[in-house]
């Protein structure tokens, strides 16, 4: 994306928009982080002149590792791959949830780099680098950790914001592979002559943003004040509130939610929802069919008859992703949605009932009072997912931006060049600047009631 900033303007352009296919080896779920990085490559060739800076962000988790020589020793493994399977679970055992999450704040989940470590070889291994630091060392040669992708780790102290030498001894990690931090907003470096030569853009800075995708997307949530809760909607929807201090507490462990690093220092207080991974697998497994007339027909089948619970971990792994909703109603004792657009408004009630619960806990394990949802990123697009959480959650629903995590991005990096304003003022620009719609609740809270008291039922 390429991006206009400046006194009432914050403008985006795409630039350039190509796929990310995760590719299966010998049983192995890898990335395709070359593709990857020669789409960057097409990208920066693609833009405009005269850029003042790019940024980069990603998904979280995802790491490369390199050599003495700064070599990549592989392909990163997908957090998708079965590889972490029973990790977490001896991890914890030996380790204890209690100090992991004092340390860390961090939610329990299978593929946090922290199992991912566990699982790895590291005998070769004299630096990690998270995906978008990876790209920028690529790009400019210059090694480092963004702070809000790095708190995503399970590595990060979350009080202290520096890497946690209790965990890395206690696990047997060797701190020598972790690079140094740095935050939003600092310059990394230029261009490497040959990614200059290979884009024209020669001494172009590149420069660190909020690179955990969400962390930009909340930086960008169009809030006036800070009685709001976000919900990021992607392939994840990630719930909760912004804080300025994390949240340690008994119940905030069992009720698994994390505290993540966010830009200007603030805490993303929130859990990961599965998120509308579930939909875009049953449109895959349908072959791609025309998503608005699915929408607009789901829209019509009556609701709240089959449901989901849309955290269960059985809905992780990619494949089949319509029989196995069909099969987890039949296990409730609900009855399974018959067609595609049953299967839809099955998803999408489900995940809106999923929404509904981590604002609340959110809500109530932080004591911050929430008054409206922003519900910004792809999923904002989806009327009927942004009607339904308003109707379950019982609170107005503020869809948009669409293009938060960029917004996100390039707002830090005009902060960096003295043409933005902190947050306060970076989201009054979002606010004034880019198309956002309102939802209202339709009032009937009883059957949204009912409905999460069944979910609540563990399943036989």
């Amino acid at each position: 994306m390429a991006a206009r900033v400046g006194p009432g303007t914050l403008e985006l352009d795409e630039v350039r928009r190509f796929p990310n296919r995760p590719v299966r080896v010998n049983g192995t779920l890898y990335w395709d982080v070359l593709g990857l990085y020669g789409n960057v490559l097409d990208g920066l060739r693609s833009a405009p002149s005269g850029l003042a800076s790019v940024g980069i962000d990603s998904w979280a988790v995802d790491y490369g590792l390199l050599d003495g020589n700064g070599t990549l020793l592989g392909n990163p493994v997908h957090y998708r791959d079965s590889r972490t399977d029973g990790v977490m679970e001896r991890v914890r055992a030996d380790v204890g949830d209690d100090l992991l999450y004092q340390a860390s704040g961090l939610q329990f989940l299978p593929f946090n780099t922290i199992y991912q470590l566990a699982a790895d070889d590291l005998s070769r291994a004299r630096t990690l680098l998270l995906i978008p630091d990876l790209l920028a060392y690529w790009l400019t040669g210059e090694i480092g950790a963004e702070r809000t992708n790095a708190s995503t780790t399970g590595l990060l102290d979350v009080r202290t914001g520096t890497w946690s030498g209790e965990l890395l001894s206690r696990l047997g990690l060797p701190a020598a592979i972790l690079p140094p931090l740095r935050d939003p907003g600092s310059p990394i470096g230029v261009l490497r002559p040959d990614a200059a030569a290979e884009t024209g853009h020669p001494g172009l800075p590149v420069v660190a943003v909020g690179s955990h995708d969400t962390a930009s997307a909340v930086a960008a949530v169009p809030a006036a004040t800070d009685r709001f809760a976000y919900i990021s909607c992607g392939t994840w929807s990630l719930v909760g509130v912004e804080l300025d201090a994390p949240v340690l507490t008994e119940a905030s462990r069992k009720a698994n939610f994390t505290n993540e690093g966010g830009v200007d220092g603030t805490v993303r207080y929130l859990r990961n929802v599965m998120g509308l991974w579930l939909l875009q697998e049953c449109l895959r497994a349908w072959d791609g069919p025309d998503l608005t007339a699915l929408l607009a027909e789901a829209a019509r089948v009556p609701g709240l008859r089959s449901l989901i619970d849309a955290g269960d971990p059985e809905f992780l792994p990619p494949g089949g992703m319509p029989a196995r909703v069909a099969a987890h109603c039949r296990r409730r004792g609900l009855p399974a949605p018959e067609g595609r657009a049953a299967t839809v408004r099955c998803v999408l009630d489900s995940l809106a009932l999923a929404h509904r619960a981590a604002i609340r806990q959110a809500a109530a394990l932080s004591g911050r009072d929430v008054d409206v949802v922003h519900l910004v990123g792809g999923g904002s697009r989806n009327e009927l997912l942004c009607q339904l959480t308003a109707d379950a959650s019982g609170l107005p629903v503020v869809a948009g931006p669409v293009e938060a995590t960029a917004l996100g991005n390039v707002l830090a990096q005009a902060r960096a060049h003295g043409a933005a304003g902190g947050l306060a003022e970076s989201r009054a620009l979002v606010a004034a600047t880019q198309p956002l719609r309102r939802f209202v609740p339709s009032g009937d809270a009883a059957r949204w009631d009912a409905a999460a008291a069944l979910l609540a039922v563990p399943a036989p």
